[in-house]
């Protein structure tokens, strides 16, 4: 009863809250919270990062993803934290695949380690870049070699290090990790506790499908999740193709620990397109 009465006083007390008037009032709820939940900046960039931390956190998300270092900071006064930081690991496009880049990010990690480590940043991100003219194989042997010279700095500090998978048919032409299988190879050559794959669902979707299958197979590798609709990256509605609730609980089913993060662009009112996605994400 105690805990009852609690909760309708907080919820209560954000409610009156002018941060959290809109055309809708979000609800606080504390639901199943079993999947951690955050949301990719980028994807609201119009609304004030603070703002979107209080909302965030009323509706029960648990950090806020993909934030540049000088922004690391904010969550934490919203009790959130950065699940997945920008680091210096490169662009898209130009990245461990080049063995060029390999001194710059090495430096840009040596810098941004520390500080991602005191402020509790989860992961930051980096990418294979494109192809080129290169072969696979010349690309998967340059990535291991960026990845094996960096992966002692996140090791030392407690952060992952998360190459992202991406389409390379639709959105991203002509990048190189854009198959889990590759990915997988690059990872169980580096084997470390700190160097992982970010696994995009909506961009292996479109290259591979197939997710619960190869979530469950290659979870060892898989250090962080993005969502978005198929087709288009919009809302998790039932406009798109995939099962969002039957992934979410092969995930739980794997025991992990780590975050899913939206990352879509609302076509509806932001917030409520975020709330009804981390409805249906909390799964049982």
């Amino acid at each position: 009863m105690i805990g009852r009465v609690a909760s309708e006083v907080a919820a209560a007390s954000l409610a009156a809250s002018p941060i959290l008037s809109s055309a809708r009032e979000l609800k606080t709820t504390e639901g199943n919270a079993r999947i951690r939940q955050s949301v990719s900046r980028w994807c609201y960039q119009k609304i004030p990062l603070g703002e979107l931390c209080e909302k965030g956190a009323a509706m029960g998300l648990k950090a806020i993803d993909l934030l540049n270092e000088d922004e690391w900071e904010v969550p934490r006064r919203y009790g959130l934290v950065c699940s997945m930081g920008y680091g210096g690991g490169g662009e898209i496009g130009s990245a461990m695949d080049r063995i060029e880049n390999h001194a710059k990010i090495e430096e840009a990690f040596r810098r941004s380690m520390p500080r991602a480590a005191k402020l509790g940043v989860a992961n930051v991100i980096t990418f294979s870049g494109n192809r080129g003219r290169m072969s696979d194989e010349e690309g998967m042997k340059n990535t291991i070699a960026g990845l094996n010279r960096v992966k002692k700095i996140a090791e030392d500090h407690g952060v992952t290090i998360c190459m992202e998978l991406l389409n390379s048919k639709v959105d991203h032409k002509d990048y190189l990790c854009d198959h889990t299988a590759w990915g997988v190879r690059v990872m169980e050559a580096v084997n470390s506790p700190r160097v992982k794959l970010l696994y995009d669902i909506y961009h292996m979707q479109i290259m591979e499908g197939d997710l619960i299958r190869t979530i469950t197979d290659n979870i060892r590798w898989l250090g962080h999740f993005h969502t978005g609709g198929v087709p288009g990256r919009h809302e998790l509605d039932d406009r798109q193709e995939v099962n969002w609730a039957g992934v979410m609980r092969a995930i739980l089913a794997t025991e992990y620990t780590g975050y899913v993060a939206h990352e879509f662009m609302p076509t509806r009112e932001p917030l409520r397109s975020l709330e009804e996605a981390v409805e249906l994400c909390d799964v049982s």
